[in-house]
């Protein structure tokens, strides 16, 4: 429980609530496990029931996915979420000897994964959003989450990492970069997914 505490603290008070996620110290397994399986659902159960009760406007018409459909895109988006955030965290840890962070291996893996849960916290949070699937909602919504996931990692490195501003922004810097470049390597994945016969299977009466 004291692990989740941080993500309330989080939002209200970050700076205070990075520091104490560092003198934490638990181990990557409890950083992650504690938060990562259980946030991951909220967008994967918000979309589900989202496009198969709500439905969502496509080419002008109003479309629904079938159970089943929405079902094994709910699944794959859950554990791509799961790989994606330990990725990140993973790529945080490696690139925490180049950037000079002080620490054992241990202390810098459990870091580097505490920020990869914690950044993206908000954009999870905000998969909320998508019980109603609308278009400008959700991009409204999703894309004021990403802001504050993008301030939440230039605030919180300094402080978690213990360096410089200086050396934090280029730090943080290549952390933003390699997320987006995850971003776009799923969207590619998906387009094969699709290709595969993964895609979107429509309600024929509605």
């Amino acid at each position: 429980m004291r692990l989740l505490s941080h993500t309330i603290g989080i939002f209200t008070n970050p700076d205070k609530e990075w520091q104490a996620i560092r003198s934490d110290r638990h181990s990557f397994l409890q950083v992650f496990l504690s938060h990562v399986p259980i946030l991951a659902l909220v967008p994967c159960i918000a979309g589900y029931i989202g496009v198969t009760q709500f439905g969502f406007e496509l080419g002008g018409h109003h479309s629904k996915l079938t159970p089943a459909s929405a079902g094994t895109l709910a699944l794959i988006t859950y554990i791509s979420l799961l790989v994606g955030i330990y990725l990140v965290g993973e790529f945080i840890n490696w690139m925490a000897k180049a950037y000079g962070v002080e620490g054992d291996e241990s202390t810098r893996h459990y870091e580097g994964t505490a920020l990869a849960v914690f950044v993206t916290t908000p954009v999870l949070l905000a998969g909320i959003v998508l019980l109603y699937p609308h278009l400008w909602l959700v991009v409204t919504v999703m894309g004021l989450a990403a802001i504050y996931s993008v301030y939440l990692l230039y605030e919180g490195i300094p402080i978690l990492m213990n360096m410089s501003k200086e050396r934090a922004f280029l730090y943080a810097s290549a952390v933003l970069t390699i997320g987006l470049v995850g971003m776009v390597t799923m969207m590619i994945c998906s387009v094969i997914l699709w290709s595969m016969g993964v895609g979107p299977v429509y309600q024929h009466n509605y």
